[in-house]
Parts: structure tokens; C-alpha cells; sequence
């Protein structure tokens, strides 16, 4: 990339970190917060239900949005969105008031994450884009990391301190976009129906190039929530791991996101192409989901956890890739689009996951192999007819 190119990435990656960095600063000590305000599991649910479902409902607008209005707007908007939603969760004992700040959070996050990847799009090449999106990814990644154990140290000083530094953070994102993030330079943008229903840009997408790639990804966020929702539960019941087990899990887990995602992605993509990786690493996750039933031990268990997260690291890179390449003039929609799938998954995901959790521990593991597997073989007839079209061309 050249230095131009590389500046507003560093811009756009320390933006995404501090999005993403400054929620995960709460994590750690969200359940102690909300049993010292007399709730509990549900609420913790209901609070990752209802700031997916806002983002999944705000994202195609703002998809749009990014289109009309730029790039630029949407990302300060989407940090200024997540900072008031931050303060209100630091101000705020009722849990009905906190409720409302994951509503506005959750736009915030559908105003800003298609807006950064939209401006990816316009920033970088086809051949730089694996690239680009990766080192975006790796930059969530890191912040997911970064973030909870930072929110850890910082509740020594009280359980509401956390809180507070995270709506700071944020709004120390805000000033800084606002002073040093540039618009970027998009070529035209084709015209927009106007005031569309949420509904009709679902059913519109379903006539795009790139709604295969999009299945993809609610799928696969579908069974990585739904994985991570139980995964705790689960070590800790079969195999009695310990809060120091399942936080180093996590914590490595996060830690090989990212250096797949800086160091890996671009070479895989070059070396087999979009179509071969996602093939490959769709079967990779469904592999590690059917071996998850056969684990007998924290350790082996561990490891299968390491083979379904290093390939999703490299799935999501590559997913907003060949969307992006697929999506022409229509990056916005596109990338909202993305947002939307990825928030379907992330709101079915944990809830469904927790029911079957309570029916049979072993449940959320199998639908996670069969949809893997059923998405691997819908992948591969879309690909086959991708390449007749372009024979009959």
C-alpha cells in the first residue's frame, strides 16, 4: 500500500479497536453489575439480544446512508452513538434505561462498522482488499482482546469504574476521527430507492451477486455466538475448568484472530483464491463443531476451540472481500447488508444455543456442524454456477 493508503488505515484500524476495545472494557464485570442492581442471566441475555437486533435493524439504513452521506459522517456518527450509549450505561441503575443505551449503542455499531468497511473498499484495490479488511478484522480482534483485560484491572477501582473509562475511550475516538479521518474518494454511487423497508432490503438482497457470501455469514456468525455462548458453560461442566481455564481460552482465542487475520489472510486468499479458502475453511469449522462432540479433556477441547476461531479469522476477512468485490457501486448497501446478516446471527445465535444448552449440552455442537455442512454444499453448487456464467459470457 502506499503511505496515503496506509495512513487512513492506521486512522480507520485504531478507530475499530477503540469501538470495539472500549465495550469489551465492561465485560468482565457485567454480571457482577447487574446482580448489584437486582438482575441477572436474563438481563445479561436480553442486553446481547437487544444491542444485535438494533444493529440488525438499523444497518440496511445505514448502509445507505454511507452511500448518500459518506463514509466519513457515519463512522463519527456510529462513535457518537456508542459513547452516549457508554455514559448512559455508566449513569444508569435501571436496568430499563440500560436496555434503552444497547438500543443506541447498537446503532451506533450499525452506523459505523459498514461505514469503515465501505471505506476500505474505496481506499484499496481488488488485489488490496483481502488485505485491507484484514487488518480491520484484526483490529476488532484485538480490541476484543485488549478490552476485557483492561475492564479486569480497571474493577479493582471500583465496579463502575470500567464504565466510566469505556465512555471516555469512546469519546476520545469521536475527537479523534473528527480531527484526523478524511472522507474518502468513492466513484458514483448508483440512486437509492427512497424510505425502503428494512424487510424489502432483505428480500432485494436476495437478488444480489453477493447473497451467497451473505447466507455465509449469518451462518457463520449463527454458530460462532452460539458457540461462544455455551462455551464457558459447557468446559465448565464437562470438563471443571476453572474462571483462570476459560479466560486464557478466550483470551487465546482472540490473540490468534489477530495474527491470522494480519499474517495469514492475504497469503491464503493469493495462494487459493476466495472460492478455494472459503470452501477449505467452511470444512475446517464444521470439523471442529463434530469434534467438539468427541472431546474428552479440557486440553483437547482447547485445541478444537483454536481450529473453529482460526478459521472463522480467516472466513470474515475473506466473506467481506468477495462482497465487496461482488457489490460494484453499491459498497454501503453492501457492506449494511453484511451488518444485518452478521446481526441475524448474532441475535439467533446465543438465544437458540442457550434453549438447546438446557435440553442437551451436546445439541448447540451438532446444528453447528449440520448448518456448516449445509452451507458447505449450498457454497459449492453457487460456485459451479458462478463459473457457468461466466463460461456463457
Amino acid at each position: 500500500m502506499a503511505a496515503e493508503q496506509r495512513k487512513k488505515m492506521i486512522i480507520l484500524m485504531i478507530n475499530m479497536f477503540i469501538a470495539i476495545g472500549s465495550f469489551g472494557i465492561i465485560i468482565p464485570i457485567l454480571p457482577a453489575y447487574l446482580e448489584s442492581i437486582g438482575q441477572g442471566g436474563t438481563a445479561a441475555g436480553l442486553m446481547i439480544a437487544i444491542f444485535a437486533g438494533a444493529q440488525f435493524l438499523f444497518s440496511p439504513l445505514a448502509g445507505k446512508w454511507a452511500d448518500q452521506y459518506g463514509r466519513r459522517k457515519m463512522i463519527i456518527y456510529g462513535l457518537a452513538g456508542l459513547t452516549l450509549s457508554m455514559f448512559i450505561f455508566y449513569l444508569s441503575n435501571s436496568v430499563w434505561v440500560l436496555y434503552i443505551s444497547r438500543v443506541i449503542g447498537g446503532m451506533g455499531a450499525a452506523l459505523l462498522i459498514p461505514a469503515i468497511f465501505a471505506y476500505v473498499a474505496d481506499i484499496t484495490t481488488l488485489e488490496q482488499r483481502a488485505k485491507g479488511n484484514g487488518y480491520v478484522s484484526a483490529a476488532m480482534s484485538l480490541g476484543i482482546v485488549v478490552g476485557p483485560g483492561i475492564g479486569g484491572f480497571l474493577a479493582d477501582y471500583g465496579l463502575k469504574m470500567p464504565l466510566l473509562v469505556s465512555a471516555l475511550v469512546s469519546l476520545l475516538a469521536v475527537i479523534f476521527s473528527v480531527v484526523w479521518l478524511k472522507e474518502s474518494e468513492r466513484p458514483h454511487m448508483t440512486e437509492m430507492p427512497k424510505d425502503e423497508p428494512m424487510l424489502t432490503k432483505l428480500a432485494r438482497s436476495v437478488h444480489m451477486p453477493f447473497f451467497i457470501p451473505l447466507v455465509i455469514t449469518l451462518v457463520m456468525s449463527f454458530g460462532l455466538m452460539a458457540y461462544e455462548s455455551v462455551l464457558g458453560l459447557f468446559v465448565a461442566n464437562q470438563f471443571g475448568a476453572t474462571p483462570q481455564q476459560i479466560a486464557v481460552m478466550i483470551t487465546a482465542t482472540g490473540i490468534i484472530s489477530v495474527v491470522v487475520q494480519i499474517f495469514v489472510v492475504e497469503r491464503v486468499v493469493n495462494k487459493f483464491g476466495e472460492a478455494r479458502v472459503l470452501n477449505i475453511f467452511i470444512a475446517v469449522a464444521a470439523l471442529g463443531f463434530l469434534l467438539s462432540l468427541f472431546a474428552k479433556g479440557y486440553a483437547i477441547f482447547f485445541g478444537i476451540t483454536l481450529l473453529i476461531f482460526l478459521a472463522t479469522s480467516i472466513l470474515r476477512p475473506v466473506l467481506n472481500t468477495l462482497i465487496s468485490k461482488l457489490a460494484g457501486n453499491e459498497q454501503g448497501f453492501a457492506m449494511g447488508m453484511n451488518n444485518a446478516y452478521m446481526s441475524i446471527g448474532n441475535v439467533l445465535g446465543p438465544t437458540l444455543a442457550g434453549v438447546l444448552y438446557d435440553v442437551n449440552i451436546m445439541v448447540p455442537f451438532m446444528l453447528g456442524f449440520v448448518l456448516l455442512l449445509a452451507t458447505l454444499m449450498i457454497t459449492i453448487i453457487w460456485q459451479r454456477q458462478q463459473q457457468l456464467k461466466k463460461a456463457g459470457a
